[in-house]
Formats: structure tokens, C-alpha cells, sequence
């Protein structure tokens, strides 16, 4: 595939991410303006938004590990919905899935590589005066397996606060203000944890190819 197919590839999965956390909080308050319950509203918006997740994998149509990620985690809201509570319980299901998905990264450190390292890779090896060959890199270097590892727990951490907002919210907050917090609070994260990583990363030396971070352990010579 060349750059530019590349390129509208990742933008149209960038333009189905945008779509699939707008939706929901846009139907959500179309239904609550026709006199539908909150209850209701969420119960029916969760049904709705887990269609095209569906569809997708269904097909094997879904593009990218991180577009995989949404979709699940729209099937997973689908499945929390159905589950017996009230309205609260209901606007706090997604407090539960960026927790399930925080664990899922601290426990990837236990892996071959952590999920940090999977998802970055696809949208970064080779790109943007990052380096190439990362599986080289990660093999040889203790300092390059350390940044992904110290990444992956900032990410897990970050997630768990966002799940902890998410539950505050839900049970304080008016029920109809809930789900548009909730999307800001999503932007919110993914900004401050992307600022945050990046600027870790920038003090590895990741954009200096003289740094240690490049130096090989000596095991690996």
C-alpha cells in the first residue's frame, strides 16, 4: 500500500473513532428531547452503538489494533448495559471498561511485549524522526524495553483515574449531564496522557540517536 493509502486508511479509522464516541452522547440527549427516560435513552444508545462495532467484526472489516479496541470496548458497554441496574449503574458502565482495560496493560508487562509497544508501533516505527527496526531495538536495548514498560503503567495509571472520574460523575453528577462529561472527560485523558507520555519519551532521548537508549546491553554484542 503507498503512503497515501496509507494515510486515508488511518483517517477514515481516525473519522470511525470520532464517530463511535460522538454518536452515542448525541442519540442519547435526541432521545431524552422526546421525552424518553434516561433508563431507556442509555439502554437504547448502548444497542445502537454496538451495531457497527458488530458489523465489523463480523466482516473482519475492522482497521488497526486501536479501531479493534473500540470496538470491543462498544460491545463490552453493550453487554454492561444488559445487565440489571439502574440508571446510574448504567452511566457509570464506562468506568468499568477503562478499568478492565487498565488492568489489560499492567498485566501486559508480563507479556513478550506490552500493549503500549503493540498499539504505538503500527503509527510510529520509522516515522516522524522515530527510529525503525523497534523489535531489534527492544531485544537489544534494557533502556528502550524500560520506556515502553514505564509507559504502559502511566498509561494504566491515567486510566484508572479516568475510571475513577467516571464513577464520581455517575453517581453525583444530574443523570442528563453525565454522558457529555463523560466524552469531554475521554478527550481530556487521551490528551493529558498523550502530552505526558510523549514528553517521557522526548526525555529518553528518543529523538537522539546519539542518547543511551540506543546503546546496546552488552549481552546482546
Amino acid at each position: 500500500m503507498t503512503a497515501g493509502g496509507r494515510g486515508r486508511r488511518r483517517i477514515r479509522a481516525a473519522a470511525g473513532v470520532l464517530v463511535s464516541l460522538a454518536f452515542p452522547v448525541v442519540f442519547y440527549y435526541v432521545l431524552r428531547g422526546t421525552g424518553v427516560s434516561v433508563y431507556a435513552a442509555l439502554l437504547v444508545t448502548g444497542l445502537l452503538s454496538a451495531v457497527p462495532s458488530v458489523f465489523q467484526l463480523v466482516r473482519g472489516k475492522t482497521v488497526g489494533k486501536l479501531a479493534l479496541y473500540f470496538s470491543f470496548m462498544s460491545i463490552g458497554a453493550l453487554l454492561i448495559s444488559l445487565v440489571p441496574g439502574d440508571e446510574r449503574f448504567l452511566l457509570a458502565k464506562g468506568a468499568v471498561l477503562t478499568a478492565a482495560t487498565a488492568g489489560v496493560f499492567l498485566v501486559s508487562l508480563r507479556a513478550r511485549r506490552p500493549v503500549v509497544f503493540s498499539l504505538t508501533r503500527p503509527l510510529l516505527e520509522g516515522r516522524w524522526n522515530w527510529p525503525s527496526g523497534w523489535d531489534g531495538l527492544f531485544d537489544d536495548s534494557s533502556r528502550f524495553r524500560r520506556m515502553w514498560r514505564v509507559s504502559t503503567v502511566m498509561w494504566s495509571c491515567g486510566l484508572l483515574a479516568d475510571a475513577a472520574g467516571r464513577v464520581f460523575m455517575a453517581f453525583t453528577f444530574p443523570p442528563d449531564t453525565v454522558p457529555a462529561l463523560a466524552s469531554g472527560l475521554y478527550v481530556v485523558t487521551l490528551v493529558v496522557l498523550n502530552v505526558g507520555v510523549n514528553l517521557y519519551y522526548i526525555s529518553c532521548g528518543v529523538f537522539n540517536r546519539g542518547s543511551r537508549l540506543y546503546e546496546r546491553d552488552l549481552r546482546s554484542t
